[in-house]
């Protein structure tokens, strides 16, 4: 779904690749209450902001969790949406609202029933990667 997809430029009508790179706890690197989605845009990077107040108000509300997997269709979802409504080609980083995150996981969910499944994540190389537990020798017992 919002893992690897195209959207055409409100302003330009340039034909934008994104990819999802990664989750980030942002208060490791910039010291903000939030979870930064990275995305390449036509090899750009561009970081969308999830507050870590919509997990605890999706789970308030729903009893259900943000799993790193909606996250990155949340943060996809919001990404087509702002480059369709004309975004700032200019900004790297976006800041969701919580609103905005509820309303956006809701959007993927609905569209996630019609295609019957979430994509895994991570993906790499355009492959879905294997992501079990490798016993090390100081795990094992």
């Amino acid at each position: 779904m919002y893992e690897d997809f195209h959207v055409t430029d409100r302003w330009t009508g340039e034909d934008l690749h994104c990819r999802w790179k990664a989750n980030i706890v942002a208060i490791a690197t910039r010291h903000a209450d939030a979870v930064d989605v990275r995305f390449d845009v036509n090899n750009k990077p561009m970081w969308i902001a999830l507050p870590c107040t919509a997990w605890v108000e999706q789970k308030k509300r729903t009893g259900k969790v943000i799993t790193d997997q909606l996250a990155a269709q949340i943060g996809g979802h919001y990404l087509k949406a702002i480059v369709e409504e004309g975004y700032d080609a200019s900004r790297e980083i976006y800041t969701m609202s919580v609103e905005e995150v509820l309303e956006h996981l809701e959007a993927v969910l609905v569209e996630a029933r019609e295609t019957h499944s979430l994509p895994v994540l991570p993906i790499l190389n355009g492959s879905t990667q294997e992501t079990s537990f490798v016993p090390t020798p100081s795990r094992q017992s």
